[in-house]
């Protein structure tokens, strides 16, 4: 849309000609003192790894976009031939692969392993989700449990980050395919939605919109465009998400089943020519953001740790850490890693309290970060 555009339906809305204005550009958020923590280098030599799941014997699961999954010994070795038994019709192209990793939260006794992935061709593509048992060393009685529809011909927005929730049911963040971000505001698909699903890849009946039926049994929140950050929370009970907004707008949200999110309706960010997506930042009907990044950061992932939020950034290159209030509201942001020139894909709060990342790239790496007190 462009400003003359967005003036004459601001006018025949009757609304001020300012809903129109280009969002101005704040300043970066301040860097962390470089003292107050420590960085080491885990394991290098992974291709593109996206997603990281910490074993019980202290070794990782990792997954590389184009389709592997890696064991990384404690000792950060990276076995040279990937785990088998993984997916068989990983489309990896674009924006698109082998994507998360997560251990069932009762591995230790049924070995299970979720895997979100694009599956597909080049013309025809959706995010999957793959379950098999993990017997130590390779995937065995593997099945894809769960497929979005419908396919799409575009090769992003696949969102395709996994959480698990306290009664074990198991959220999965997707994207609105770029070129289909109207059907975001729509439940008759899997376009810009999260869904949630039974461990065995079938809706819950507490779902929002299971009496619905079809595509929107599956549905917890819709209204999103590419999201590829949830955690939860468990001493709060909240369930957190951020999404990528377009030419800035990057959103923090906290998702509640049943709500829309309002994209493409209302968005803080511009469209890639330069114009508005849409004349409205925020309308009472859709919940604003709890935080927003304007310039885009493209925030990847997302971890709880120590009360406070920590998200990887790619473009923004750093990893930024959002403190929280009583109330769950952001009190301020600081970015950590800045400067280093690297993409960070994801991070995961560690079972020996500290902070686990992954670079983007084709060499990537696991860093470990550590607070010092």
């Amino acid at each position: 849309m462009t400003r003359l555009s967005c003036l004459l339906v601001a006018g025949a809305l009757g609304l001020l000609s300012g809903a129109c204005a280009q969002p101005e550009t704040p300043a970066p958020a301040p860097d962390a003192d470089r003292d107050s923590y420590a960085v080491d280098v885990v394991a290098s030599g992974l291709n593109v790894p996206w997603g990281l799941a910490f074993l019980p014997d202290g070794r990782f699961l990792v997954s590389e976009r184009n389709g592997a999954v890696r064991i990384v010994a404690a000792d950060g070795h990276v076995a040279a031939e990937p785990v088998a038994g993984g997916p068989d019709d990983v489309f990896a192209g674009g924006q698109g692969g082998l994507l998360d990793i997560a251990l069932a939260p009762d591995f230790a006794d049924s070995a299970l392993v979720y895997l979100s992935y694009s599956a597909g061709t080049s013309g025809a593509n959706h995010t999957a989700v793959y379950r098999a048992r993990f017997d130590g060393e390779a995937f065995v009685d593997g099945e894809t449990i769960f497929r979005s529809v419908p396919d799409r011909s575009t090769e992003h927005h696949y969102g395709g980050r996994l959480a698990f929730l306290p009664d074990a049911s198991l959220i999965l963040t997707l994207g609105d395919g770029f070129a289909y971000r109207e059907r975001a505001q729509s439940r008759d698909d899997h376009l810009g939605v999260i869904v949630r699903l039974a461990p065995d890849g079938s809706a819950p009946q507490d779902n929002p919109f299971f009496a619905e039926g079809g595509p929107a049994a599956f549905v917890y929140s819709y209204g999103h465009r590419n999201v590829q950050g949830v955690a939860f929370d468990p001493a709060a009970g909240r369930l957190w998400s951020h999404e990528h907004g377009p030419q800035g707008g990057d959103e923090l949200n906290l998702i509640e089943p049943g709500v829309n999110y309002g994209w493409p309706i209302v968005s803080h960010g511009l469209d890639y020519t330069g114009a508005r997506i849409s004349p409205f930042e925020t309308l009472p009907e859709f919940p604003e953001p709890a935080h927003v990044w304007t310039p885009s950061i493209a925030p990847s992932g997302l971890a709880i740790h120590d009360g406070d939020l920590y998200v990887t950034a790619l473009a923004g290159q750093a990893l930024h850490r959002l403190e929280l209030d009583a109330d769950g509201a952001v009190a301020s942001e600081t970015r950590l890693l800045a400067g280093r020139g690297e993409r960070y894909r994801h991070v995961l709060s560690g079972p020996d309290g500290a902070l686990w990342l992954l670079t983007d790239a084709e060499d990537g790496a696991i860093l470990r970060v550590r607070m010092r007190d």
